[in-house]
């Protein structure tokens, strides 16, 4: 499973693709098909040492940004105008949030015109929520920095110095700042957990509840499975009024044709007993 996911980042920097989004989406490939293929040991084996590493590699990253933020070189090159380092860091500031605002906000927006239930839309609590969660930068920002900057690790250009600086200005204040603010903030967004337990418990389950995609059609009788299979639209017209049901329920279909028969999936490789992950995503099949 390391050297499958290796495997796709090296493939990514061979074909200068982004690597940290090969590896995201192996990382689902492999959680739908690769784990349900090895045995009940590999799993509890991979899930301690991918948790060890992830462990280890989010250390690196804060040493990394600690000690290169007090790297003296590139801070007395721009030592003579604090102002303008102020000033550089204030804008990449507001330009972060302004894009992120650019994207939660108007997607958010699309994802409400597709559901009619108030408690499937994403309401603007949460929106707040997504939009400030994500302002948090680290090593990959200051990596990009240093690709675009210089090559060496260090710069003598004044431009180049003040564009790293900067860099790391808004890294430490996003982090520090925003890190600091983020618990705070979503206990006073978002409801408590008691209350949100009893909001879903309370709403009635629809074809468009985000649960019926899991749990399927199983729990109904044979009469009543028949009566919505009779009542399903047009193609046409699904994919215009619920788009996102449309895909998944024929990427499902597709999925569970092709797919999980060829390369191994829930319900399509021996159950393994005592496996965890098995054990919670059984109650679903």
């Amino acid at each position: 499973m390391m050297l499958m996911a290796y495997l796709s980042y090296m493939l990514a920097e061979l074909f200068s693709f982004s690597a940290i989004l090969t590896v995201f989406f192996c990382g689902i490939v492999m959680s739908h098909y690769t784990w349900h293929n090895v045995t009940e040991s590999s799993r509890v084996t991979t899930k301690h040492a991918f948790a060890t590493l992830s462990f280890v590699s989010e250390i690196f990253i804060f040493l990394y940004v600690g000690m290169d933020a007090l790297d003296i070189e590139k801070w007395r090159v721009i030592s003579d105008s604090p102002g303008t380092l102020v000033g550089v860091s204030g804008i990449l500031l507001g330009l972060i949030l302004v894009g992120r605002a650019a994207f939660v906000f108007p997607l958010s927006f699309i994802s409400n015109l597709t559901r009619k239930a108030p408690h499937e839309k994403v309401d603007f609590k949460q929106q707040v929520t997504v939009w400030w969660a994500g302002l948090m930068r680290g090593a990959v920002s200051m990596a990009l920095a240093y690709n675009q900057f210089t090559s060496l690790g260090h710069t003598q250009l004044r431009g180049n110095a003040m564009m790293i600086t900067s860099t790391i200005s808004v890294v430490l204040f996003s982090t520090v700042v925003f890190g600091l603010m983020t618990k705070p903030l979503v206990r006073l967004l978002l409801p408590s957990p008691k209350h949100l337990t009893t909001t879903l418990s309370s709403e009635p389950s629809t074809p468009k509840s985000f649960i019926v995609p899991l749990i399927g059609n199983e729990g109904e009788p044979e009469a009543d499975q028949n009566n919505r299979n009779a009542r399903r639209p047009t193609s046409l017209r699904m994919l215009l009024t619920t788009p996102s049901n449309t895909v998944h329920y024929y990427w499902r279909k597709f999925d569970d044709a092709f797919m999980r028969p060829v390369f191994g999936g829930r319900g399509f490789v021996p159950f393994v007993p005592g496996s965890p992950t098995e054990q919670n995503g059984h109650q679903w099949q």
